[in-house]
């Protein structure tokens, strides 16, 4: 089988018009730090995952191209940039991502319930996911995040537990995801919780129905399955290229499991098609 996966981008007015609007007010996004492959059409769809916290990671796990290093310390006004932006671009759905900050002594958690709370107050009606980093597993860090008002709760296993040592920076951890996901759940029942599975790294399909049950045992909702694709040659090579029917199998699985929606395909990442996800885990209904 061949190891190799072809994407056709068009770049869109639109595209250029977020892309103006997030070089204005300084913003980054985790569409171009991760190099993911739906920019383009997500951008057209005048929607963008915002990058807080800086652009460089204290982690460095062997799977991600984000920069690595000392990062510079948080800007109290990129909350107040981000809700101008939102507002800018008439968005009604906006996800909050970040690197790992080890390096502060919350891990940011503060400076993503600030943000959430002013975009809550700033842009009525708008839904917020965070899709955070593992605090390392401190509990009472992802509560601080959850009861600022959040939507969506989510939190990437990115990988099968036998793998997770080899792919994963070592202060990660399978069962400490794991943790952070059930502690979501526990600081308000009511909160959408999110994971995100990558495969293509040398897991068996066994190991990706595991991690799927132990996903679905800590109550997450909405379960994306993406392939691998490697961003530079610095990063872990493919080992394999997955068919569309072996994600087709993967999805009635996860959906025979309990997950609200299942998004698996080559290209999804976690928060793609985020506001339909979002919408299918709440019955059709909002918050």
């Amino acid at each position: 089988m061949a190891n190799k996966l072809k994407i056709r981008v068009r770049p869109s007015p639109e595209a250029a018009r977020v892309a103006g609007v997030l070089r204005k007010y300084g913003l980054h996004t985790v569409c171009e730090e991760a190099l993911c492959p739906n920019i383009l059409e997500c951008w057209g769809s005048g929607t963008a995952t915002f990058m807080i916290l800086g652009d460089t990671c204290t982690r460095g796990c062997r799977f991600c191209s984000v920069k690595k290093g000392r990062p510079e310390p948080p800007d109290p006004s990129e909350p107040a940039r981000i809700a101008m932006a939102v507002r800018e671009l008439g968005l009604r759905y906006v996800t909050l991502t970040s690197v790992t900050r080890d390096d502060l002594p919350d891990g940011g958690a503060g400076h993503y319930a600030r943000t959430i709370r002013l975009l809550k107050r700033q842009v009525p009606g708008v839904i917020v996911e965070a899709l955070t980093p593992d605090f390392q597993g401190r509990e009472e860090l992802v509560a601080s995040v959850v009861s600022a008002g959040l939507d969506v709760f989510a939190h990437n296993i990115e990988t099968v537990r036998r793998l997770t040592p080899k792919i994963r920076d070592p202060r990660a951890g399978y069962d400490q995801s794991l943790r952070v996901l059930r502690a979501a759940k526990k600081a308000d029942p009511g909160v959408i919780t999110k994971s995100s599975i990558l495969v293509g790294l040398g897991e068996t399909l066994d190991e990706v129905y595991e991690a799927i049950r132990d996903l679905s045992g800590v109550g997450v909702d909405i379960l994306v399955v993406s392939q691998y694709l490697r961003p530079t040659p610095r990063q872990v090579p493919v080992k394999r290229i997955y068919r569309m029917e072996e994600f087709e199998a993967i999805k009635r699985y996860a959906l025979r499991e309990g997950f609200k929606y299942v998004l698996a395909h080559p290209l999804a990442r976690t928060s793609y098609r985020a506001y339909e996800a979002y919408l299918a885990a709440r019955g059709g209904e909002t918050r």
